[in-house]
């Protein structure tokens, strides 16, 4: 089956206008994410699922300037965006990721592979995020069905759906037909009270600070390391924490 990330990135975020392409270390954030995710050993591809909006023109130039496939659709019905990316790249299963997410772990995301996979096909949703995170803020991941996807577009979605893409995976009513599993972390990465999400202009300084720091010693830091680097830099922590809503 063809494992294809899909990160969806616009210009018009309206806490933090042009947020995907603010730079750390001289490069664009959407640039660093798609980097970082390149390192995951167990994607077959990666696409940019973004808007038909002339705003959004940045973002297919970036990813047309660095090599990756990247797909215009709706800038209100981000599932039928998610659903359009997917088809495009004949996705079998969906790695959904955020553009909010710069600093994403690529050992996260081949651990949130291979566990969809070895609980497959009784599991057909499975997230390191949802209702009861473990993780700092930040570090997302989501791996479903394409098909099940396409089914839940194709069935009246809801808003909620269209905004939030793959939220009919985990709603309570839904559980005997995915089985959604939540990955669950322990020791460092037990951390839910970080933030290293991009919504505001503190999260911002926050990632900037670290990637700057953290990526000239090793381009392929750790979720760990990142979280040691906040704990050592608690003012740039603690003004990321006060942003959350």
């Amino acid at each position: 089956m063809k494992t294809t990330a899909i990160v969806e990135a616009r210009m018009t975020s309206t806490r933090l206008p042009g947020k995907v392409l603010m730079t750390a270390g001289g490069k664009p954030l959407l640039q660093i994410l798609l980097e970082r995710l390149s390192r995951a050993s167990h994607l077959n591809a990666i696409t940019v699922a973004t808007t038909v909006n002339q705003a959004d023109e940045p973002i297919v130039s970036l990813c047309r300037e660095l090599g990756f496939p990247c797909f215009r659709g709706s800038e209100m019905n981000v599932l039928e965006r998610v659903c359009g990316a997917a088809a495009s790249m004949n996705a079998d299963i969906v790695v959904e990721i955020t553009g909010d997410c710069p600093l994403l772990d690529p050992r996260l995301v081949d651990e949130a592979i291979e566990t969809f996979l070895a609980r497959f096909p009784a599991t057909r949703y499975v997230s390191n995020s949802g209702p009861e995170i473990s993780m700092p803020w930040g570090f997302d991941v989501q791996v479903f069905m394409a098909a099940d996807l396409y089914a839940i577009k194709a069935d009246n979605p809801d808003d909620q759906d269209r905004e939030h893409v793959s939220c009919s995976f985990y709603q309570p009513e839904n559980k005997g037909r995915y089985n959604p599993f939540f990955i669950r972390y322990t020791g460092e990465l037990n951390r839910p009270d970080l933030r290293v999400t991009l919504d505001y202009r503190a999260d911002y300084e926050l990632i900037r600070a670290a990637y700057e720091d953290l990526a000239p010693k090793n381009p392929n830091f750790t979720a760990i390391e990142v979280i040691r680097w906040l704990d050592a830099h608690p003012q740039l922590r603690d003004a990321a924490i006060a942003c959350r809503p």
